[in-house]
């Protein structure tokens, strides 16, 4: 069943987040980034075509196995939605991987800034500081990075226009995918002894660091749960 995109959305998710003491980690010898995690709107429907395909064998990767899924993001819009998007094949690093909008924080740029430059950067979409509903945990990743996801309101469904140099394509998937039965998974690797998060959405697994995040906008600003996800683990092909 869809969540129904209103402002009594838009108030439970802002006092959730208002109310939680925010575990914040030291930079260290990290970099900072930020993401954006937009609440959108959306239609039953309009996600009808996915313009990657995965290549034979490309589900062989996921740890613990794919389970019959094929990769796909397809038929996961509907109500409010959060969006989500595929990198670009070309890119240097984490090509083709899913990813929230965002990227590093620059020198004198608030967290909430940034989020909201990599936003329109990345996806041609300008909120104000008045969209900015709160802050989720940080995550510090594999790759040296120190993230902190900054959740804002779409105020609607919102005219995306990726860039092309970045983005593949961006889907606005709805929450009810974060609410599935079969999610959150947690499996084990031999690398490391934290388990690894995995969210299904569509015909995908979506991994830490975005998967962490993602699990915590259901826990934390859905269900108001405050339940750590900095410790859950990324998969081996996302540590570089």
């Amino acid at each position: 069943m869809v969540v129904l995109y209103d402002d009594a959305l838009r108030e439970s998710v802002t006092r959730n987040l208002a109310g939680h003491r925010r575990r914040v980690l030291a930079l260290g010898e990290h970099r900072h980034a930020a993401v954006a995690v937009v609440l959108v709107d959306s239609v039953v429907g309009e996600d009808r075509v996915d313009p990657y395909q995965p290549t034979t064998g490309e589900m062989d990767i996921i740890p613990g196995g794919a389970g019959g899924l094929d990769g796909r993001m397809v038929g996961v819009s509907g109500g409010a939605a959060f969006l989500l998007c595929r990198r670009a094949a070309g890119l240097n690093k984490h090509a083709s991987q899913w990813a929230l909008p965002g990227g590093r924080v620059d020198a004198g740029e608030s967290v909430t800034d940034a989020a909201r430059r990599e936003l329109e950067e990345e996806l041609g979409v300008t909120l104000d500081e008045g969209s900015v509903l709160g802050l989720l945990d940080d995550y510090a990743t594999r790759s040296g990075y120190v993230i902190t996801p900054v959740v804002l309101w779409g105020g609607g469904h919102l005219d995306l226009r990726p860039s092309a140099d970045e983005v593949l394509a961006a889907y606005r998937v709805g929450l009810h995918e974060l609410l599935r039965e079969d999610s959150p998974r947690f499996i084990t690797i031999p690398e490391s002894d934290r388990p690894v998060v995995q969210i299904p959405l569509g015909n995908d697994l979506i991994h830490a660091p975005t998967g962490a995040v993602l699990l915590q906008l259901r826990w934390l600003g859905l269900e108001g749960r405050d339940d750590e996800v900095a410790e859950l683990e990324q998969p081996v092909f996302a540590w570089g």
